[in-house]
């Protein structure tokens, strides 16, 4: 008979809970993983984040709720990818005081709660060197008087009144915010991913709003 699993999935936002993005891409992961392991999925919990806070396990009800599960089972959770959990030594370290295996499809039946301290560690590390990146990013651009809160609203001179002169700006603004984007991309973080962190930094869109994965798209084909 197989060994039995609870399944747990986690996005950031009620958008992406309604969308389905990026739920389907980790039940797939688990899926793989479960196949390849001759596993049995008991349960599964999906938690969507809506706010800050989220690391602390009494904002997390369906992770709560996994665990009650697998408590009585007896089996362990299942989760795609570390960060899934927490990209948060103290709270990766706090879920293991719980007394219920946590296994990452990612990273293998064989990474031990050890291993998956480790990876949390590094993964920390490498948040804050993003961070400290673009914040350089961000006090360069300033530093060139670039505005970063975008466009909207700014009086635009007679001589760039025409389509000519409008391209010419959402040029000069690609340029400036583009190097930023690219900060971030190069740490291995998606559209989305890029789109969330330039808003949550203050950087708006040349029309003073905030980013989506197609803007920050046509921001970086603009900018080559």
């Amino acid at each position: 008979m197989a060994s039995k699993f609870v399944s747990y999935l986690r996005v950031s936002t009620d958008r992406q809970g309604r969308s389905g993005l990026g739920l389907e891409a980790q039940r797939e992961a688990i899926r793989r993983f479960a196949d390849a392991e001759g596993l049995l999925r008991q349960a599964e919990f999906v938690e969507v984040e809506t706010g800050a806070g989220a690391d602390a396990l009494d904002k997390r009800p369906e992770l709560k709720a996994a665990l009650d599960e697998a408590r009585r089972s007896g089996c362990p959770i299942v989760v795609a990818k570390l960060d899934r959990l927490s990209r948060d030594v103290a709270f990766i370290a706090g879920l293991m005081t719980q007394r219920v295996p946590f296994v990452v499809a990612e990273l293998g039946s064989e990474a031990d709660p050890f291993m998956l301290h480790i990876y949390a560690a590094m993964a920390e590390r490498e948040r804050r060197l993003i961070s400290d990146r673009t914040k350089a990013a961000l006090a360069a651009a300033k530093s060139r008087g670039v505005k970063l809160g975008g466009y909207r609203g700014a009086k635009v001179p007679e001589s760039s009144a025409g389509v000519a002169g409008k391209r010419a700006k959402a040029d000069a603004f690609a340029s400036d915010v583009a190097p930023i984007a690219r900060v971030l991309q190069a740490s291995g973080m998606g559209l989305r991913g890029i789109a969330a962190e330039l808003t949550s930094r203050g950087v708006r869109t040349a029309r003073g709003g905030n980013w989506t994965a197609q803007a920050v798209k046509n921001l970086l084909a603009r900018a080559v």
